[in-house]
């Protein structure tokens, strides 16, 4: 069920990597989360890969308790654009995410050759429609496509969406202008915060962003300055009115191990409801 204020609130697989889809689906409905997102494919080596493909014992698994509770899956994660030939890795991704009932494939740009990556994202743009998924480009502070407007310029050349996190537009900068410009390829916005200040060096974002960050409220980001100028954009467009999904994003391994998964999960939702709280009152 969505919120008291209508929109729906998800819980991102990088809030608590180490549950497999099946308990993420669990830990969400206990707190009251809408929908999930599910990594599909790992990202780094020590992670442990979840098998959803069509077929797996754990796709049925998770198939099985999101029916029970409710629980969707939104979006699917995650993919690295790296200038190499990907598109097996991202078709078997879009029939894991099909199989879930995702809409959406998150992937990030390392590529330095932005021509190419600006190619590879229209391939992939185009493979997604046979799944019904679009790829939703994420620019991320410390990788090649590291701006709002940059990612929405190659999003709209390869006819695809763009991913706003809150960390990574506050360590860019990123602006209610560009916000509001790039509003309409923005299918969800993930919430999640972090100290005011930006850390050192590139090791320094890359730790934060993997397991380091707050839960909504309890830093120094403008979550709410960017939520609004997503929605002000929105205005003029058939999408006037939408309140934007918010994907909850928190990996904090030092607070996940003090408090357990579940006291977690719980937290989360506490302080990104009260969060959202605040934007309904303004506008009443």
């Amino acid at each position: 069920m969505p919120a008291p204020c209508g929109r729906l609130i998800g819980l991102a697989q990088l809030s608590l990597l180490s549950a497999a889809p099946p308990q993420l689906v669990e830990h969400a409905a206990a707190s009251g989360f809408d929908f999930i997102g599910v990594r599909v494919r790992p990202v780094t080596p020590t992670e442990t890969p979840y098998d959803v493909q069509p077929g797996s014992a754990m796709l049925a698994e998770t198939l099985a308790r999101m029916s029970d509770t409710g629980v969707v899956v939104k979006d699917i994660e995650f993919l690295l654009l790296d200038g190499t030939d990907q598109r097996e890795a991202w078709l078997q991704m879009f029939e894991a995410g099909q199989a879930l009932g995702a809409d959406s494939l998150t992937v990030a740009c390392g590529d330095p050759d932005l021509t190419r990556a600006q190619d590879t994202l229209a391939q992939m743009a185009e493979d997604g429609r046979a799944y019904g998924i679009t790829p939703a480009l994420e620019a991320i502070s410390y990788q090649t496509v590291d701006s709002i407007p940059l990612a929405d310029r190659l999003a709209q050349h390869a006819g695809c969406d763009i991913l706003v996190d809150t960390l990574h537009v506050g360590r860019f900068g990123g602006t209610a202008d560009q916000l509001q410009a790039a509003a309409g390829r923005a299918p969800l916005v993930q919430f999640c915060d972090a100290p005011a200040s930006r850390p050192a060096d590139r090791d320094g974002l890359v730790l934060e962003s993997r397991s380091e960050r707050l839960a909504p409220g309890e830093g120094g980001l403008d979550l709410l300055g960017v939520l609004t100028a997503l929605e002000r954009g929105l205005e003029g467009t058939p999408r006037a009115g939408t309140l934007l999904p918010v994907s909850v994003e928190v990996p904090n391994n030092a607070q996940t191990a003090r408090l357990g998964a579940q006291a977690w999960v719980d937290h989360l939702m506490r302080t990104t409801t009260a969060l959202l709280e605040t934007i309904e009152e303004s506008r009443a």
